[in-house]
């Protein structure tokens, strides 16, 4: 989903990488990894969203619709049940 977006990849990775680091706790790791992903994303759809509202306000048709477009993206990636049952992304974070 984020091919177009490699410095919200990093950002994942960032936040992803920080709950790997987290000390043992009585939080199962998983869970701190998927609200860290549920928050993340948030702030990707919230960023997305200001970015949409900056472009119409411009009235640059081609800044909107790209705006649009990323904002709609952002959108269904926040949706967990997107990403929720996705195998590589529980093995990647088995591996961290």
């Amino acid at each position: 989903m984020f091919k177009d977006y490699p410095e919200h990849i990093d950002r994942l990775q960032d936040v992803l990488t920080a709950v790997a680091k987290e000390p043992s706790s009585a939080t199962p790791r998983l869970e701190l990894a998927i609200w860290a992903l549920e928050g993340r994303l948030e702030a990707f759809k919230s960023e997305a969203r200001a970015e949409l509202e900056a472009a119409k306000a411009s009235g640059n048709q081609d800044a909107v619709h790209k705006a649009d477009l990323k904002e709609r993206l952002m959108s269904q990636a926040a949706w967990k049940h997107v990403w929720i049952g996705d195998k590589a992304l529980w093995d990647y974070i088995d591996s961290v």
